[in-house]
């Protein structure tokens, strides 16, 4: 009994450290999550109370500032007052896909709003930033912006397609039977071939026949 207990027991210990591991990695994150939540939170009311800023389109410029703060390209993003004026930020109703690619998600509606990103170390002019945020509700489900870190697949393809071109791929056929220099035997149709063989053994006729009259008119003579 002991034998076909011990391993159930190892089994339940392992669950409960699983679970109070799970618990220490959540109290870990908890409050790194809220000071993220606060920020934004602050962010928000700063630009509803002060610059007067739709909700939808405060909400919209603090997440992008979240995200272009995690680039390796901004430090973070500047939203002056004109940021929020209708010809550089809208709230549009959409009913409809964000966009066609992985954020296929259908929103009620999607705000716009442009901001100047500050680039690492002040190194650099500054980058006219567009956030796109699509809502239901005052929820988000969808973000994109105009990110100008280029993304690493576009870098990984580009250089397989110049090694492609360098390694001499991309030649045609033709290119590689004459870089290898070989010659081809032109090919003589059996026409000519035929003609050839009938004009000789015809020659070859003439010139026994004309040998065996010479031989006779030789003997007659004798």
């Amino acid at each position: 009994m002991d034998c076909t207990n011990a391993p159930r027991r190892l089994l339940r210990l392992v669950g409960r450290l699983a679970t109070v591991a799970a618990g220490l990695s959540l109290i870990c994150s908890a409050p790194v999550f809220a000071d993220q939540l606060e920020q934004h939170n602050d962010l928000v009311n700063k630009f509803v109370s002060d610059l007067h800023a739709d909700p939808l389109v405060a909400d919209c410029a603090a997440h992008g500032n979240f995200v272009a703060s995690t680039s390796t390209a901004f430090d973070h993003v500047e939203f002056p007052p004109s940021s929020f004026d209708s010809a550089h930020a809208s709230v549009t109703p959409w009913n409809d896909s964000f966009d066609e690619g992985k954020q296929r998600v259908k929103v009620d509606s999607i705000v716009t709003v442009e901001g100047i990103g500050v680039r690492q170390s002040g190194e650099g002019d500054p980058a006219s930033l567009k956030f796109r945020c699509g809502y239901v509700g005052a929820q988000m489900l969808a973000f994109s912006w105009n990110d100008p870190v280029p993304p690493t697949r576009a870098r990984s393809a580009g250089a397989t397609e110049s090694r492609a071109v360098a390694s001499g791929k991309h030649t045609s056929g033709k290119g590689k039977h004459a870089a290898s220099g070989k010659t081809t035997k032109k090919a003589v149709p059996k026409s000519s071939k035929a003609s050839s063989g009938k004009s000789s053994k015809a020659t070859s006729g003439k010139a026994s026949s004309k040998s065996t009259i010479k031989k006779s008119t030789a003997k007659k003579k004798a």
